[in-house]
């Protein structure tokens, strides 16, 4: 399944996230993702962004680290389904924005977190989903830099 389209699904689902236990479970979704879709960019993608998503893929990492694992059907797992990362550009869009929604997210369950625990667990992913995020953004500067330098196509003669 094409990057964009899975981070719509989670995107939705995080939004749709009725109490804390599945919003853990939904930031849990995106950081994997996010892992998943680094590690593409580093192997495939655009030489400029592969140190960035090297980066991007340790961080999603540590992001998914610091939380508890959620419970899920292999087939649930939306990262695993990843197949095709067709626009650079437009993934990082989306990226960017589910992580900033990640982060918002997990301020509010710190906020409303019955238990210490609880409370610098989310704080540790804020931090996680914020440096991924900045990630997204410095990959995102590259790329325009890039198409900056590209020749623009020539016309063909009619």
């Amino acid at each position: 399944m094409d990057a964009v389209r899975l981070i719509a699904a989670s995107r939705r689902a995080l939004a749709q996230g009725a109490d804390g236990a599945e919003i853990m479970t939904e930031v849990w979704q995106a950081q994997a993702l996010a892992q998943a879709i680094g590690s593409r960019l580093a192997v495939s993608g655009p030489p400029e962004l592969r140190g960035e998503a090297l980066g991007l893929t340790e961080l999603a990492g540590r992001g998914c680290g610091v939380l508890d694992p959620p419970r899920l059907d292999p087939g649930d797992l939306r990262a695993a389904r990843l197949t095709e990362l067709a626009d650079p550009r437009h993934t990082l869009l989306a990226l960017g924005s589910l992580l900033g929604e990640v982060g918002i997210a997990l301020v509010g369950l710190a906020s409303a977190a019955a238990d210490e625990a609880t409370y610098w667990q989310c704080m540790e992913a804020i931090d996680a989903a914020d440096e991924s995020r900045d990630r997204v953004l410095e990959m995102l500067r590259k790329l325009e830099a890039r198409e900056e330098r590209l020749p623009e196509p020539e016309p063909e003669a009619g």
